[in-house]
């Protein structure tokens, strides 16, 4: 790692940190209202517009370790590492069918998480408790990588010590309590500015001084090949399955997470879902670009043991000092907003759905937005000393059983929109069924790979052991489905109504 500081950057880092701090800070006067109310607090009552929810959701999607890992998983292990391209091309229609209904059903009902849905829906108290806790332990590795790039990018600064993230957590913290969900829907404007202003100089300006891309793929190819095990540019077709179902699973995951969840909610209308499916795809853009970024690194030659730090130290030795801390402002900021909207998530869900369940029924608006802010807080204190106290790598791997959980909300919450054929105990034993599968696979690969081989037919099939999960939790599902209605169990009242579902037309 860079063991001098570069204080330019470090200047420029700071003003820009300043800037959006101030506009987090500001954030409580925009579109002012009571916060003290979790419509508002958590979900800035559901207000925004088009555009608005646009970078928000974008935040969501795209946030600082997005930004340090594809480019890493490219530097890394080559054409793999692009899986997060197809998959957000998966995602974009998936949104436009699936989210404008939640967004219907919540906004007549007040919902603001989705176990408040599953709650409405099935009429099932533990099949929510379940949805809410998974919801949770997905996010907060999820969290703590954000803390992770926000270290890289401090690291490559040539600042030493754990005090600058400790600063940057504080700042978090305190304008995350006082905004709510305004304060990283305004700050997501300017990182997304600063991040297309990145991107764009990037892949434009190091390539050239490199020699243009034919050098850039020729070095990169070569880098990869010396690698143990060897890479390559190219997808192997061995690769095939295990990149096709990962991109498949993530694209199914993403929008179940809390956060995504937050960011839909928040909206003024279900339109304004379907006008941001339809031009998210701008990120995409984006998000490709950004991996080329792990090839360039290698081309730079750019030789680091940590493959997360590759794109921080890329453009500290090609870019001027200044414009190096300009770039490392915005992959930091873009750090800010999704912890911000993760740890919202989280505490709506707590409140809400753990907390409101199990221990103090009912609560003002007033007391449950309290708790939800002080739940905020304890969550960001306790990613931060996850980080500090903990190794990084853990972080990883927890995330990646993260995003096997969090796909075991399909059957309750996607299905549930358009159907309420399943049963709502035979949902929970689906869940725990899927989970405990995901669980299985991750633990049998030492949590060091999602991708789990499956021995079926004399053949090896490299699956993302998402997928083989949900199978399991839907067939569970459906086959509990059938048993408790044979028997003539009865089902939980479903408070929603059929005109619910039907949405509003742009």
């Amino acid at each position: 790692m860079t063991s001098s500081l570069h204080a330019v950057a470090t200047g420029i880092f700071c003003a820009c940190f300043l800037l959006v701090t101030l506009a987090g800070f500001g954030a409580v006067r925009w579109k002012r209202s009571d916060l003290n109310s979790l419509e508002e607090w958590g979900l800035a009552g559901r207000s925004f517009g088009t555009l608005v929810t646009w970078f928000l959701i974008g935040g969501d999607f795209y946030t600082a370790y997005t930004v340090i890992a594809v480019p890493a998983a490219l530097y890394g292990t080559g054409a793999p590492g692009f899986f997060a391209i197809p998959y957000c091309i998966l995602l974009y229609p998936y949104m436009m069918l699936v989210l404008p209904r939640l967004w219907q059903v919540c906004h007549r009902h007040g919902y603001v998480t989705l176990a408040d849905f599953v709650r409405g829906r099935f009429g099932s108290r533990s099949l929510s408790i379940a949805i809410a806790l998974t919801g949770i332990l997905a996010t907060l590795p999820y969290i703590a990588l954000q803390l992770v790039g926000m270290r890289e990018v401090i690291a490559a600064l040539g600042i030493h010590g754990e005090w600058p993230l400790i600063g940057a957590f504080v700042i978090l913290a305190a304008y995350t309590y006082s905004s709510g969900l305004r304060a990283p829907a305004v700050i997501a404007i300017v990182k997304d500015i600063m991040l297309y202003i990145m991107v764009l100089a990037a892949i434009i300006i190091i390539p050239m001084k490199l020699g243009g891309y034919a050098h850039v793929f020729s070095a990169a190819s070569a880098a990869l090949a010396q690698k143990k095990p060897p890479a390559s540019i190219i997808l192997q077709p061995s690769q095939y399955l295990s990149y096709a179902t990962l991109a498949f699973g993530s694209a199914i995951a993403i929008v179940l997470y809390p956060h995504t969840a937050t960011g839909v909610l928040s909206s003024s209308s279900g339109t304004v879902i379907k006008r941001n499916a339809a031009l998210l795809p701008a990120y995409n853009l984006l998000l490709a670009l950004i991996a080329l970024l792990g090839f360039v690194a290698l081309a730079a030659g750019i030789h680091t043991a940590n493959t997360s730090s590759a794109v921080p130290l890329l453009f500290v030795q090609e870019f001027p000092e200044w414009f190096a801390g300009f770039c490392l402002a915005a992959i930091g900021i873009g750090a800010l907003v999704p912890a911000a909207i993760m740890s919202i998530a989280s505490a709506n869900l707590f409140t809400r759905n753990l907390y409101g369940e199990l221990v103090h029924r009912s609560m003002t608006p007033k007391q449950e937005a309290t708790q939800a802010k002080l739940v905020s807080l304890f969550i960001k204190i306790g990613a931060l000393v996850f980080v500090l106290f903990v190794r990084s790598q853990y972080a990883i791997e927890l995330q990646l059983l993260g995003g096997i959980w969090i796909g075991q909300l399909f059957p309750s919450v996607v299905c549930g929109l358009f159907t309420r054929w399943f049963h709502g105990r035979a949902l929970f034993c689906g869940w725990i069924a899927g989970m405990a599968t995901g669980t299985a696979m991750a633990l049998a690969r030492d949590l060091k790979s999602s991708i789990y081989p499956l021995h079926i037919g004399g053949h090896v099939w490299a699956v993302y052991a998402a997928i083989p999960a949900l199978l399991a939790n839907l067939l569970v599902s459906s086959i509990g489905t059938l048993l408790l209605d044979a028997f003539g169990r009865e089902r939980g009242r479903d408070v929603t109504l059929e005109s619910d579902y039907v949405t509003e037309t742009a």
